[in-house]
């Protein structure tokens, strides 16, 4: 799928050497990159029909990037997120992918990983936009499902391991990686995100609460 050529890579970091070489990295391959050197910058700047994806450091003063994600879903900015960060740590990276982020890349990061992130960020935004003009289409294909593939379905987009699957199920692991692989090939998902962005379309899970409350 070709990125429309109006999609924008918006990088927000409060390093100006690295914003710099990273704005510079992106229009070396052609890629239309927007600096900002602060979160509140960014949201008050983007539209709200803005086309592309958003590259936010995770530290910055003021609005850290989580803090600006969680900004933009209220706002409804449905920009792919990537985070970067040289102070990854597992609790932020966790919180990051429920909230939704499509990738997380530590620095110094590598060009090319980077490039190639930005690029499914970009491919995955111009899904989104495929999908809403055909959202019966995705109803289809969920229609298409068989009752277990569904029950499959749903504990993986809320973020269970195939183990937890089968112990929820009573099944082996390896019959929910034969369900997986025949869900993911009915919903036409190339990686769990696509199917987890599915989901939260076709609104058959909230991406604030994806696992249920424990008792």
């Amino acid at each position: 799928m070709e990125v429309p050529q109006e999609a924008v890579v918006y990088v927000v970091d409060d390093d100006p050497g690295m914003l710099e070489s990273t704005v510079w990295l992106f229009d070396s391959v052609g890629l239309k990159a927007l600096p900002f050197t602060s979160g509140r910058d960014f949201l008050d700047a983007c539209p709200a029909d803005a086309h592309g994806c958003v590259l936010l450091d995770v530290r910055m003063p003021g609005l850290g990037g989580l803090s600006v994600q969680e900004e933009m879903r209220r706002r409804g900015l449905e920009l792919p997120v990537i985070f970067v960060s040289g102070h990854a740590d597992v609790p932020i990276v966790i919180r990051a992918f429920k909230a939704g982020a499509l990738d997380f890349i530590e620095k110094p990061y590598n060009e090319q990983l980077l490039l190639d992130s930005v690029q499914q960020a970009l491919q995955s935004r111009a899904r989104q936009h495929a999908s809403r003009a055909g959202l019966g289409e995705l109803d289809e294909r969920l229609a298409a499902l068989t009752p277990r593939e569904r029950d499959v379905l749903l504990p993986l987009v809320r973020g269970y391991t195939n183990r937890e699957v089968a112990e929820q199920l009573d099944i082996s692991v390896k019959t929910v990686d034969l369900y997986r692989a025949r869900v993911m090939k009915r919903m036409q998902a190339q990686t769990l995100a696509d199917l987890v962005g599915m989901a939260i379309a076709a609104g058959l899970v909230d991406p604030l609460r994806l696992r249920p409350e424990e008792a």
